[in-house]
């Protein structure tokens, strides 16, 4: 299950929240989106984790509580929307 993760402090790494949410079981991957430009965090990301009953606990486990002195919220990862083409691309 996908799931993403918010309002994180800009100084949460990927190896934070890997320990975080593998006390809940495997994790098998873990995102925090960053701006392009600079590569500072955008304050959420995604945790991927392969059995869908260690990611129901774990979302129910942490969501709310304190990471870096930030409430962090949890929700199952909604698909990307389709974007409409742009046409061709010359």
């Amino acid at each position: 299950m996908n799931m993403h993760v918010g309002n994180l402090a800009y100084n949460v790494t990927e190896d934070d929240l890997r320990t975080l949410f593998s006390s809940f079981g495997e994790v098998s991957a873990v995102n925090i989106i960053t701006e392009k430009p600079s590569g500072n965090s955008k304050g959420f990301g995604f945790v991927d984790m392969p059995n869908n009953s260690e990611a129901d606990k774990a979302m129910k486990g942490l969501n709310g509580t304190r990471l870096k002195d930030q409430l962090i919220k949890i929700s199952q990862a909604k698909p990307p929307a389709k974007r409409p083409s742009r046409g061709p691309r010359y």
